[in-house]
């Protein structure tokens, strides 16, 4: 694309974006903070606001002092969300003040807000996306005369980010999943997520996220959307599994099948064009990074699951071929390293007994945050080489 045909579609975007900002000003709904994405490098870094209703934007801090952008998106709403970043972003933490929904971003360089701008629902996309390109702090001109000293940046304390770890109750509602002798899997599932969630915040190293904390059913494509929305490090759902014979017993651990990666790509948003088509125009090199990002948390989930079995055993009996790999719609997120638990068989009065019993799901759920910590510290030990 031609740099003529480029500032063309920019500037069209900006008056786009100009125009729901003036509508905004009429409507007197908060707008709600779906997702923030992020893409680029470090030539130039894109960040893209999900929202549901226009707002308008006030930059508190630009980046060129201290590498943090500040950005108050007056009149929106979140529940409060964080995420690493890619590029020129380092790390970025979106939480609730009296102005609307604040964005700061950490800068793992020096650099500075570019442009900004709103655009609209438009060509399928039923939502508003807020905008904001970051680009290199441009050196200062060295003046012939005088030597210039360098500019020393002040940088603040990082922000604080926390893993974001999903935990999905299987079924639900009036999805009751498989029945036992004393009562129904969902419920099972519940108060074992209920309590891993309370296990891991007792920790105050992970921000938890459930697909659901009531007896409700939520479809399962919404689950995969939970961890994609809150830009999961991890996804775990909690089963219990059922079989015709009785005798059949033992916890078992599932990770996406090569056979289901085919399906992932459903999963893609159309409005993830948007992001794709301003890093790259080759949809060559668009479906070779997709089938990499894919790859990759395939093997991050593989490695997580062996970790998971390991903690379990000693802890509840393992049924042989203790990891397994499926086709579960839950596993399909490309990006999110995910794993489905089967905690044991309610067609076996033993399990069942052990999954109701508060001390021996209390011994499975430390197992499974043991290996939670470890699949983390790991991760970072990686980082860190």
């Amino acid at each position: 694309m031609g740099g003529r045909r480029r500032g063309l579609l920019i500037a069209a975007a900006a008056v786009l974006g100009l125009a729901a900002v003036a509508a905004s000003h009429a409507a007197t709904v908060s707008a709600g903070l779906l997702k923030i994405r992020l893409g680029g490098d470090a030539t130039q870094t894109r960040i893209v606001i999900d929202l549901d209703h226009a707002a308008t934007g006030k930059v508190i801090a630009d980046g060129a002092d201290d590498r943090r952008v500040v950005l108050v998106l007056q009149g929106a709403a979140t529940e409060g969300t964080q995420g690493a970043g890619v590029g020129l972003v380092k790390a970025w933490v979106a939480d609730q003040t009296a102005g609307g929904a604040r964005l700061r971003i950490d800068l793992s360089a020096d650099g500075r807000i570019k442009r900004r701008f709103l655009l609209p629902p438009a060509d399928g996309i039923d939502h508003y996306r807020y905008v904001v390109d970051i680009a290199p702090l441009e050196a200062a001109p060295v003046r012939p005369t005088k030597a210039a000293a360098p500019t020393a940046v002040r940088l603040r304390a990082p922000l604080p980010l926390k893993k974001v770890v999903v935990i999905d109750a299987g079924h639900g509602g009036n999805d009751p999943g498989a029945r036992g002798a004393m009562g129904l899997e969902k419920d099972i599932n519940l108060v074992a997520a209920l309590a891993l969630k309370a296990q891991l915040e007792r920790t105050g190293r992970y921000k938890v996220v459930m697909t659901r904390e009531a007896d409700v059913y939520v479809p399962l494509e919404d689950r995969v959307r939970v961890a994609q929305r809150s830009d999961a490090d991890l996804f775990i759902s909690l089963h219990s599994d059922s079989a015709a014979e009785p005798g059949l017993r033992g916890v078992s651990v599932y990770t996406l099948s090569d056979k289901a990666f085919a399906r992932a790509t459903r999963f893609v948003k159309a409005d993830d064009w948007f992001m794709r088509a301003s890093l790259t125009s080759d949809p060559g090199v668009s479906d070779i990074l997709f089938d990499l990002t894919q790859r990759a948390t395939k093997n991050r989930s593989a490695t997580f699951a062996e970790s998971l079995v390991g903690k379990l055993d000693g802890r509840a009996p393992l049924l042989r071929r203790s990891h397994r790999s499926a086709g579960f719609m839950v596993l399909l997120a490309p990006d999110v390293p995910a794993v489905l638990l089967e905690m044991g068989f309610l067609s076996n009065a033993q399990d069942e007994q052990r999954l109701r019993d508060p001390h021996q799901r209390a011994e499975l759920v430390e197992g499974v945050a043991a290996a939670i910590d470890d699949y983390f510290a790991e991760s970072t030990r990686i980082a860190a080489r």
